[in-house]
């Protein structure tokens, strides 16, 4: 690759520093600042490609390694010595700007930025201390900080040996394993934020490509080393790699590049990079920036099926695909993987069914290719949890949903509303299948089995059917959902077991947890004081039982050296043995429609926002994507809606998009993605509006005033159980 090349590669190339070096030519005055030019980036030979594979396997993990790993380390070169401080370095810019004399910072400048040695030199914090621990990288951030914030603002010529410095470092020969030296050198070149401007990208791309190219071991202390960066910074670095890898998939100007045909490693190396940066945000709790923040919009453009379907086939092997990266792929995009997934199980099931029938000679009818749920209102769940229980085959079938009594006819709002009414009453404290506390639920309640794997079916059938639901499961509920992703095929394998940790026993039992971290900082002898040992109590249907959190834990006290291991104990009891059962029941239920591997894409957050939707409500944002039907936005009707609407509360709010659009949720696209439409109904002022919800339709008769469309919105949507066929 370009560390190893042989010297005749690198004609063109060497061609293009002799350019860089011609600081004269083309340049005005030396002592302003100017935008920064590189010439003949496109004519920029491509360099052979890498031999070791840039991609990731389908996590990273750097926790199975050793915090100091012993491979074998080279020698480290001596260093040359350099004096100047944070305070020197500032004052010579202050002198350069009042002057005009910008020597003494051009000399700074090409000497430090010259080969990975004198980086070294410049913003090693102690050229004679090794630095050889992750939890150290030996970098002065502060200088480099002070350094990189003061280029920009630079003479060309002083920006144009920054890169030529860079340029040499990286066209270097390289042998054997890397020194810490050199993941310091690299540690500090991807600060640039010359790497900002698209005229520099044919560097940036040669720097990601050696990066991504170090071994496991070298990717471990550079992730360990990035997490130490601070959250404006480390943001900074996320959005440039971001920036990058978009513009090479959509450049605005396709000439500033060289043909894609020959950089086709340049988007593999950039993920890979981001994928360290991905897992040093991990490493820390809370995170240094949002998962979010990973997200890469331009993605939502690309044949994402064909991602997906790369994916699929090759798996983690030669072949790069966006999917083995799962974090740069926005929640939208994966809904839409999860959706197209869906449809296609289903057309293949609908399809196996039909071809069943007609081999068996016998007469297919349209009720064979959809699962046909009929219920009544009155033993709503009764009902439902039948025939799920009867027609669990046809589960992956498109659903369909018929009250009895009603002349509805479902395209897709009678099932909005059954999911709707029956979530309501299973999740009800009556009910008795979860017991609550503030603002969630603790634990899986009720001993019948068959009922739990019947409502993770349930949970399965709103994911796969694109239907959110109004339910409020604790975060840790979604991670032992994927715990793991794809069902075993070995049934002795435990499902639904996670790591837990306190933060995860506060989302359910604040005042437990604010206990045990009470006893986690007490001072006291604990032993003495507290008189606990490894056994908990459990009340269970007016029982207490007690349970041992280790064997003999009745005879093991708590005491200052172990209530670590007490705590974390009590936790992993409360949250996965306790309710074993019942969660593996949930967690098949749930598989058995779900069953796929674009589970395998998902964060457990993500799994949430796509089986609960957004809570949030933004009707000024409805507002501006409604689309009208015998309306103009101007008229007087619409205008009197808008302002009776952005003037209701937030529980008539949700009435009023329960009755349009059959769900009181906000889709994971935004209220963009519901295509909310208000047609003009030509019937009398006297009735009431009427929703079509199956297309997210309201239909509004012309009233005369503001007073009269208030009370009749009002009386409809709080009266809308019930559907008929006009």
């Amino acid at each position: 690759g370009l560390e190893r090349g042989a010297k005749n590669q690198f004609s063109t190339f060497s061609n293009f520093i002799t350019t860089i070096n011609q600081k004269k030519e083309g340049i005005g005055n030396r002592n302003s600042p100017t935008q920064l030019v590189i010439p003949n980036i496109k004519n920029v030979r491509d360099l052979p490609p890498i031999c070791l594979d840039v991609r990731q396997k389908q996590r990273i993990s750097i926790d199975t390694l050793p915090q100091e790993l012993k491979a074998p380390i080279p020698p480290e070169p001596s260093l040359p010595i350099r004096t100047k401080t944070v305070k020197d370095f500032q004052d010579d810019v202050e002198k350069a700007k009042s002057s005009g004399d910008w020597k003494a910072v051009h000399d700074f400048y090409s000497t430090s930025f010259d080969s990975f040695l004198e980086i070294n030199a410049a913003f090693k914090k102690d050229t004679n201390s090794p630095f050889n621990t992750i939890e150290d990288s030996g970098i002065n951030a502060k200088f480099v900080n002070v350094v990189y914030d003061a280029l920009l603002n630079t003479p060309q010529d002083v920006q144009k040996s920054v890169l030529k410095g860079i340029i040499n470092g990286l066209l270097q020969e390289w042998k054997g394993p890397r020194t810490k030296d050199d993941l310091r050198a690299y540690c500090i070149l991807l600060q640039n934020p010359q790497f900002s401007n698209t005229s520099t990208y044919v560097i940036y791309a040669h720097l990601l490509r050696q990066i991504a190219a170090l071994t496991e071991a070298d990717h471990h202390f550079l992730v360990h080393w990035s997490k130490k960066i601070s959250q404006r910074r480390f943001k900074q670095l996320v959005d440039r790699l971001l920036q990058f890898i978009s513009l090479r998939l959509f450049p605005a100007k396709p000439e500033e590049f060289p043909p894609m045909v020959k950089c086709t490693w340049w988007i593999p190396s950039a993920t890979k990079v981001l994928a360290l940066f991905n897992a040093a945000n991990s490493l820390i709790s809370p995170p240094i920036i949002s998962y979010t923040d990973f997200y890469n919009s331009t993605l939502d453009h690309i044949d994402l099926m064909e991602e997906y379907h790369n994916w699929q086939c090759y798996g983690n092997s030669h072949r790069f695909s966006f999917c083995q990266y799962p974090f740069i792929i926005s929640i939208a995009a994966k809904k839409v993987i999860i959706q197209r997934d869906s449809e296609q199980q289903m057309i293949s099931i609908a399809r196996q069914s039909l071809v069943d029938k007609v081999s068996r000679r016998q007469k297919p009818d349209m009720n064979m290719l959809f699962l046909n749920v009929k219920v009544r209102r009155t033993h709503l769940v009764s009902d439902s949890l039948d025939e799920l229980a009867r027609k669990r085959a046809d589960l992956k079938k498109k659903l369909k949903v018929t009250f009895v009594g009603e002349a509805g006819l479902d395209m897709g709002g009678l099932t909005k509303e059954w999911f709707l009414l029956l979530i309501r009453q299973i999740f009800h404290p009556d009910y008795g299948m979860f017991t609550y506390h503030k603002d969630s639920f603790s634990s899986f309640k009720c001993d019948n089995y068959s009922e739990f794997r019947l409502v993770g079916a349930l949970m399965g059938l709103a994911v796969y059917n694109s239907i959110t639901l109004d339910i409020r499961f604790p975060p840790c509920c979604y991670k032992k959902l994927l715990s793991p992703p794809i069902v075993p095929c070995d049934h002795n394998t435990l499902v639904g077991i996670c790591d837990v940790t306190l933060d995860d026993l506060f989302q359910i039992m604040p005042e437990l947890a604010h206990g045990l971290s009470e006893l986690l900082s007490y001072e006291g002898n604990v032993e003495e004081d507290f008189y606990s040992t490894f056994q908990v109590f459990q009340e269970e249907f007016g029982v207490i039982k007690s349970y041992n959190l280790k064997p003999n834990g009745d005879k093991i006290p708590v005491t200052n050296q172990n209530r670590r291991e007490y705590i974390q104990l009590y936790v992993d009891f409360l949250l996965n043995k306790s309710i074993y059962k019942q969660f593996a029941a949930f967690y098949y239920g749930f598989h058995s429609v779900c069953a796929s591997y674009a589970l395998l894409l998902l964060r457990p957050e993500e799994v949430e926002i796509l089986v609960c939707g957004s809570p949030e409500l933004d009707m000024s944002a409805l507002q501006r994507s409604t689309q009208y039907e015998g309306y103009q936005k101007t008229d007087l009707t619409i205008r009197y809606f808008w302002d009776v609407v952005l003037g209701f509360s937030l529980d008539l709010q949700k009435k009023l998009l329960h009755f349009a659009t059959g769900s009181d949720r906000v889709p994971v696209g935004g209220m963009a993605d519901l295509n909310f439409k208000i047609s003009k109904s030509e019937t009398s002022t006297n009735w009431l509006p009427v929703a079509h919800t199956c297309f997210n339709q309201l239909c509004l008769p012309p009233y005369k005033n503001r007073k009269e469309l208030k009370q009749k919105l009002i009386i409809g949507i709080s009266n809308a159980e019930g559907f008929g066929l006009e």
